[in-house]
């Protein structure tokens, strides 16, 4: 089968490969991909900025159909749509894996950086990974079922907005488009912001019924500054992961109220903490997702309080994969995804 991986240690591309199908061993499902989201965390891994181990298949935002298993795996899952958690493998025993946090364990291999990914046209997890979701949802928007997982981590354990909130999410990408969603199903009353880059995606974003905005990132972060801040905001939640957005919405967040900072931030940054203190917010950080983020992610789902589709722009064939990084590096639709039966 063909698969996209990095093949070396360091910056560069990665290479498609024809690797063997992979068997489940015990306690394992395999799942033929239906689709992989190409995520920022890709693109980092491309430019040597994210810890993976060469040679692997790329892809962690991944959804399929069970289509064999391993020794001692309920065979209820055959033919089942699941997307996977991705901390394939990690200690077991240390305080995170023990409080349900495996995300934080030293030891945690992820599928896409650590062990294969979902770049290719099967994936092997642990059975135990594996999240069967509602029928009827499409099979190539389930993949971004990965990044609602993390916002629900972000927004939901513990929970940040409260019904009534004012809740500004910064970002018009996917993860930023998830987040408004999450927090408009939590009773916030939220208002999505992007730069005049990102008309496209605001637009996309009005017709699932999100209000939208407009910033300009240099200015507003200026004339915030110049005011002391905004500071009318209950709940700002940064997704972005620019350094001028972080900047404004700590301005913009009420004294005692909740700063939530999911997008990646590259290297260092230099940020007006002085606001945190004299306005005694509550800051909040994300690094993927937990156990229990998965299942609510799956309950907002089956709930209906989230559309995924919308934000599918496009699916390509894997060979394809330098035009699908190229959307994301140049912010070309929302969510584009690889599907391997397009080869």
């Amino acid at each position: 089968m063909l698969a996209l991986r990095k093949l070396t240690p360091g910056a560069g591309e990665p290479a498609l490969a024809d690797v063997p199908v992979p068997l489940p061993g015990p306690g394992q499902a395999r799942i033929a991909v239906t689709a992989a989201g190409i995520c920022g965390t890709d693109l980092h891994i491309l430019h040597d900025e994210y810890s993976f181990r060469p040679p692997v298949t790329m892809g962690h935002e991944v959804a399929g159909i069970v289509d064999a298993l391993g020794d001692g795996v309920d065979p209820a899952w055959l033919a089942a749509l699941v997307a996977p958690e991705t901390a394939f493998r990690t200690c077991g025993i240390c305080r995170w894996c023990r409080t349900g946090r495996p995300m934080l364990c030293r030891e945690r291999l992820s599928i896409g950086s650590g062990v294969d990914g979902g770049f290719a046209a099967y994936l092997v997890v642990p059975a135990v990974l594996l999240h069967r979701l509602p029928a009827g949802l499409d099979d190539q928007a389930a993949a971004l079922t990965e990044p609602l997982a993390c916002v629900c981590n972000a927004l939901l354990d513990p929970p940040v907005v409260q019904p009534g909130d004012r809740v500004v999410v910064i970002g018009a990408g996917a993860v930023g488009m998830l987040a408004a969603q999450v927090a408009r199903a939590a009773g916030g009353l939220v208002e999505l912001v992007g730069t005049a880059a990102d008309a496209e995606r605001l637009a996309v974003a009005r017709t699932i019924g999100l209000a939208t905005g407009s910033i300009d990132l240099p200015a507003d972060r200026d004339r915030l500054a110049a005011e002391g801040g905004a500071r009318s905001i209950d709940v700002v939640v940064e997704c972005a992961g620019v350094e001028a957005a972080t900047r404004m919405g700590l301005g913009l967040v009420r004294p005692g109220g909740h700063y939530v900072q999911v997008g990646l931030l590259p290297g260092e940054v230099r940020l007006p903490f002085g606001l945190v203190v004299v306005g005694e917010l509550q800051v909040r950080a994300t690094f993927g997702s937990s156990p229990a983020s998965w299942l609510r992610a799956v309950a907002i789902l089956e709930a209906g309080a989230v559309q995924l589709k919308p934000l599918v722009s496009g699916a390509l064939p894997l060979r394809d994969w330098r035009q699908a990084f190229t959307r994301l590096e140049e912010r070309t639709g929302i969510k584009t995804v690889l599907d391997p039966r397009l080869d």
